[in-house]
């Protein structure tokens, strides 16, 4: 038995050094990106590939220490930029603070109570919701008396007080992209919120989409600009590296991982792809970044605070 479990470990372990080293080609290929993606499991498994190295047969030991030490690698290539990028300016001061809640609530959640109740205890500023259906609109609108942008689709905007004006960027011909943004009043000046949602990277349309908002951006004034959601791509891949260089903001999450919050219908505590994200423009400061609890959906919430930057 330990023959056969040290031999699934060792094949195991070459597939996971095989992907990260072809998700370093991610710079030139989209195609190759896609196995960036999940850098995180392939660290995992080198490192119990480490582990078991000496239940291996003696002629396969020096195979899986060059197998376990290649996938731990490969994916610390893939993570370590993540780590060490400039996430914008931070603040202690509670001082002016915003909450802001990015939530794909998931199509199919029957659970809108849970969710209601969850955001009346934390109190947020600004809720993103992806996947939003209308009687969540509804049932928040009612509770909380929360205004809306975007209330017709799914993606919705929810604040305490109405927006004060919606200049509607124009896309590039060719980008299919959904997006919603609005401006608002705030102490300090006007703040500018946007949020959209990528398609998988496995879909064509997908590869368009980090230009067609780059585009979008660049219409908007991007100071106090706040940027939120599901991007279904994780921190380690080079589409989303790529992204944060072109936005001219600062994307305030450091991988946290926020899907799957379930299998087969229940909470799952160990999220391994931190897809949804957080932007912000540099006249905001990083108070605090959290993850939220399971609120019946695939994903779990992000939360990010915010301060204003002071002069």
């Amino acid at each position: 038995m330990a023959k056969l479990w040290s031999a699934l470990v060792l094949v195991v372990t070459l597939a996971a050094a095989t992907a990260a080293l072809l998700a370093q080609g991610g710079r030139w290929s989209w195609t190759l990106d896609l196995f960036s993606h999940f850098a995180p499991i392939y660290g995992l498994v080198g490192l119990v590939c480490l582990a078991h190295v000496g239940l291996l047969a003696r002629g396969l030991r020096h195979l899986g220490v060059g197998a376990g030490f290649a996938a731990v690698l490969g994916a610390a290539a893939l993570m370590a930029p993540e780590y060490l990028r400039p996430a914008g300016p931070t603040s202690a001061a509670p001082a002016g603070t915003i909450k802001v809640v990015q939530f794909n609530m998931q199509r199919s959640n029957g659970d809108l109570a849970r969710i209601a109740d969850w955001l009346a205890t934390e109190r947020p500023d600004i809720v993103t919701i992806t996947e939003a259906r209308h009687d969540l609109r509804d049932c928040l609108t009612r509770q909380f008396g929360w205004r809306t942008a975007g209330a017709h689709g799914d993606l919705i905007i929810f604040t305490p007080a109405a927006y004060t004006v919606m200049r509607r960027p124009d896309l590039p011909k060719g980008v299919d992209l959904t997006f919603v943004n609005a401006s608002y009043a705030q102490v300090g000046g006007p703040v500018e919120i946007v949020t959209t949602r990528f398609q998988w990277p496995t879909n064509e349309v997908t590869r368009k989409q980090p230009g067609g908002l780059a585009s979008v951006l660049e219409q908007l004034p991007r100071d106090r600009m706040i940027l939120t959601g599901d991007f279904n791509a994780t921190p380690w891949s080079h589409q989303i590296r790529a992204l944060d260089r072109s936005l001219g903001l600062a994307r305030r999450d450091r991988a946290v991982a926020t899907w799957p919050a379930e299998v087969f219908g229940r909470a799952w505590p160990l999220p391994i792809l931190a897809i949804d994200h957080v932007y912000a423009g540099p006249g905001w400061a990083t108070v605090k970044v959290e993850r939220g609890p399971w609120l019946g959906s695939d994903h779990y919430p992000l939360i990010v605070t915010l301060a204003p930057v002071r002069p």
